[in-house]
């Protein structure tokens, strides 16, 4: 009997059950089937009337089948049916109807029996990283640590179960491990591909060369995986090519070009990283690959295109490495019309690994923000036309030469020259609005000062739009003999990016018709030789202007983009929680809109000795921040603590001008004492950092990215010291916004978001200290607040327990002495 093949007599029995407390009206079900096609679990979504029925489409994310009844008894589908069957067989869904005693059923949609799936043994796959494992055969110094244990049974689950799987792994717990011995053994054991995504390039780089060669001897099995960076960090040959046709036209860097085209004849990757030095952006730009502006099948150089061949390698890799732009990058396509089955920016994947996973909420708020500046648009008009002295250049001239329409090209010359007048009056007006300010944002509060910003947005716009449109007509008016012309290739690709700023800057316009954004501007400063340049010629003002469009609550997006679609979707990093709830985290990355039930948290306490090798300090005669007298005591205290260790320290401010005033007075009163004071942003991070390393007696003075990814074990580093709890800036645009948004709702906006963020960064910087067990060393908070404040327990709750010293400066100075050094 046909009912009894497709159904287990325990679902037939639950589903009449339902039908009959839905008072024998419709109910759409979603079922689950075995390996024979069987359905063997079902569960009630949503109950109608005796004639229709909603389709509850989060429910149906993982079904096998969507089911429902008909109480007439007529089973034949409908119109709506039919329409519902046909989106279900897209996504290998089968559609099922029954009558109301679920004696009876019409298969409208048979569903892919699914792929049988070799789960994990948790305990097994645990082993590998036991003292009874693979590791501890071919690790000289390995010591077990049951935290880690622990936390591979718990992602091994999260894979078997299709959870999301949330998970806190203090330092030293060994994250890496535990996620990737299950996603490579997952990866192999069922043909699934799993995506590991980061937030630095760092911990890319590590993962690639260091921690899965280990691991693929850990588990006795080779791996393919594939490190994958955005297309814009490869050489395009074409461009190259093409470039190299016009080297005289750019005589200050045919020197650098020429060592690019050698370097891109030998290399086997065509990566920059592979660059034995660092290209100038502009040229960089030139010769680099872009989605938008690749000719694919078309170009002469596919069989030998660096792209091409990474894309090939990644089409059967088991394992993607990532970062989190470009995983955004992958899932926007995909939200935007691509699906989930195939090839986007990546190959299709279900399994999803987010290490650092504190970040993504930053991650996807900056990857989804649109902006607008002078220099985005004068780079593309450049391309269409650009006059330098008596000679002029761009893809205008070679398309208006293909054209069979009437030549254009003046008319474009025209509005491409009305748009650089534009967006001159545009940034003078801006300079007027913000006088002082470096940022300023678009709401009702201050939308008389944007009153004239808005209409010369429209002008910009306005003469964009036309460029656009005229371009497009010339293109139009060229036969299809031509269309493989690499230009029209690259004009359409700046057709495209002009039309996204038209589209940013009609946002800006409508602006009270999206509430869903943020819309702010900021003053950046120039960089010195644009600057030095502008000076000659008059111009006195060091800034340009940017013009931001910000997503206000990334959540939803999450949600629907990456937490719904995945099966599986593991997130660690050493700082989720706040006061061992993860609660703050879940809400803002949108794993709040997650059925509870589907989502597994843990956290996984570090094995480092906390409580014996350091000890947390804060100063109790220190003056509040906002005292007039903070800035000159904690120079003060900052130098003492300093010589008391002999350098080996790392101080982290949240604001520059500190940092700079600060640093300044430590290199005047620490001149002669062979202590060497480095400051962020006189050189790069990276030599910075090593320099730091390298030299014993070196302080480093730092703000922003240096509070997460500084990793120095060992005695270089022994005195953490963090100069003020770091609370979001109430000005900043996006951070203001959000806290609105949450008193409207009747929240208290300094307790849902300004203490929470402020708590996960200083976990962070708190974090800098303990890199290694045998690590030694103090962290001051020169921040009263943490004690005197009620929200402060949160600070000393969220960290790792150890001694809290809160005692006057000179006491603190003499345990740090006895302790460090």
């Amino acid at each position: 009997m046909e009912i009894n093949r497709r159904f287990s007599p325990e679902v037939r029995e639950k589903m009449r059950r339902e039908i009959f407390d839905a008072g024998g009206n419709e109910v759409f079900f979603t079922g689950i089937i075995d390996a024979d096609g069987k359905i063997v679990s079902v569960k009630a979504c949503a109950r109608g009337n005796s004639n229709t029925v909603p389709v509850n489409f989060s429910e149906s994310r993982i079904a096998s089948v969507l089911i429902h009844n008909h109480p007439g008894g007529n089973l034949h589908p409908s119109d709506a049916d039919l329409m519902v069957a046909s989106d279900a067989s897209e996504k290998a869904q089968g559609f099922y109807i029954v009558n109301n005693d679920v004696t009876e059923v019409y298969v409208v949609m048979e569903p892919i029996k699914p792929a049988v799936i070799k789960k994990l043994d948790s305990e097994e796959t645990s082993v590998y990283l036991s003292k009874n494992g693979t590791l501890a055969k071919i690790s000289t110094n390995f010591e077990e640590r049951p935290s880690q244990i622990e936390l591979v049974k718990e992602i091994s689950s999260s894979f078997n179960d299709n959870s999301i799987g949330v998970f806190e792994a203090g330092t030293g717990v060994g994250k890496s491990f535990a996620y990737l011995v299950p996603a490579m053994l997952w990866a192999l054991n069922n043909k699934e591909r799993v995506v590991i995504s980061t937030g630095t390039i760092n911990l890319q780089q590590q993962l690639s060369e260091k921690d899965i060669p280990l691991a693929e001897k850990i588990i006795g099995k080779k791996v393919k995986s594939i490190l994958v960076k955005g297309r814009q960090n490869y050489v395009c040959l074409r461009r190259l090519s093409e470039v190299g046709a016009e080297r005289d036209l750019f005589n200050d860097e045919t020197e650098i070009f020429d060592k690019i085209d050698s370097w891109a004849k030998e290399s086997k990757t065509g990566s920059k990283s592979d660059l034995s030095f660092m290209p100038p952006e502009n040229l960089w730009q030139r010769v680099n690959s872009e989605a938008d502006a690749c000719m694919g099948m078309r170009c002469k150089f596919r069989e030998k295109c660096f792209v091409m061949k990474v894309r090939k390698e990644a089409a059967d890799a088991n394992i993607l490495i990532v970062n989190h732009h470009m995983l955004f990058a992958d899932i926007e396509s995909r939200m935007n019309g691509a699906g989930y089955d195939d090839t986007a920016v990546l190959p299709p994947y279900k399994r999803l690994v987010f290490d650092e996973a504190h970040g993504i909420e930053d991650a996807a708020t900056s990857f989804f923000s649109n902006a607008l500046n002078r220099f985005r648009i004068l780079k593309q008009m450049n391309l269409l036309y650009r006059q330098r002295k008596a000679s002029v250049t761009g893809y205008l001239f070679t398309l208006s030469a293909l054209s069979r329409i009437e030549d254009k090209s003046a008319e474009v010359e025209d509005e491409i020259g009305k748009a650089k007048t534009a967006i001159e009056a545009l940034e003078s007006e801006t300079a007027l609005a913000l006088g002082r300010d470096f940022t300023l944002r678009l709401f009702q509060g201050t939308s008389p000062r944007f009153t004239t910003i808005i209409d010369k947005i429209k002008i910009v716009q306005h003469h964009l739009a036309n460029v656009s449109g005229l371009m497009r007509e010339i293109i139009a008016g060229i036969s299809d003999d031509d269309l493989d012309n690499s230009v029209i290739y690259e004009s359409k690709a700046v057709l495209r990016r002009i039309d996204a700023m038209v589209a940013t800057a009609q946002n800006f316009v409508s602006w009270e018709e999206h509430p869903e954004s943020v819309f702010w501007i900021q003053a950046k400063r120039l960089p010195p030789s644009i600057a030095k340049n502008m000076q000659t010629r008059g111009d006195v003002n060091p800034f340009y202007y940017e013009f931001v469009e910000t997503p206000l609550d990334i959540a939803p997006m999450m949600n629907r983009g990456v937490f719904e679609p995945m099966k599986s979707v593991v997130c660690t990093s050493a700082t989720i929680t706040i006061s061992k709830t993860f609660d703050f985290w879940k809400k803002r990355v949108g794993i709040s809109f997650v059925e509870k039930e589907r989502v597994k948290t843990g956290e996984f306490a570090s094995p480092f000795p906390y409580s014996k090798n350091m000890f947390l300090a804060i100063p109790s005669d220190i003056p509040f921040p906002d005292n007039e007298n903070f800035q000159s005591c904690i120079e003060d205290s900052i130098v003492r603590m300093i010589e008391r260790v002999g350098g080996k320290t790392l101080v982290l401010f949240t604001a520059y001008d500190s940092l700079r005033h600060a640093c300044d007075t430590a290199r005047t009163r620490l001149r002669s004492s062979g202590i060497t004071v480095l400051k962020q942003g006189e050189d790069d991070r990276f030599r910075l950092l090593s320099q730091f390393k390298e030299d014993v007696s070196s302080v480093l003075f730092a703000t922003d990215s240096f509070w997460e990814g500084v990793d120095v074990p060992g005695e270089s580093l022994s005195l953490v010291i963090i100069v003020k709890l770091p609370f979001g800036v109430p000005s900043d645009p996006v951070f203001a916004a959000r806290s609105e948004e949450i008193a409207k709702r009747g929240g208290f906006p300094f307790m849902e978001l300004s203490v929470p963020e402020a708590v996960i960064k200083f976990r962070q910087g708190f974090g800098r200290l303990i890199r290694r067990g045998d690590d030694r060393g103090a962290v001051v908070a020169l921040d009263r607040r943490i004690i005197e404040k009620s929200y402060g327990r949160m600070f000393t709750e969220s960290v790792p327990k150890t001694e809290v010293v809160y005692r006057p400066m000179n006491e603190i100075l003499d345990k740090i002495e006895d302790f460090c050094v």
